[in-house]
């Protein structure tokens, strides 16, 4: 009796794909992340430029890029 238990629920274990669809998400967010540091900080050198550009004008000192 207890090792049919065991076998069905091990059946539904296998047959359950609740998690499968958990595991899509995160992937699909762990992309989704790389995506925006691959093509953010490119683009944050060049707004960097862009006001360092008006500081100098304005009189001021440029600023640059903080350290890693």
């Amino acid at each position: 009796m207890i090792l049919e238990y065991l076998l069905l629920r091990a059946r539904l274990f296998f047959k359950d794909t609740e998690g499968a669809s958990a595991i899509e998400y995160a992937i699909v967010v762990a992309m989704v992340a790389v995506v925006a540091v691959v093509f953010i900080a490119p683009v944050g050198a060049e707004v960097r430029t862009i006001f360092n550009s008006i500081l100098e004008a304005l009189g001021g000192d440029a600023v640059d890029a903080p350290a890693p």
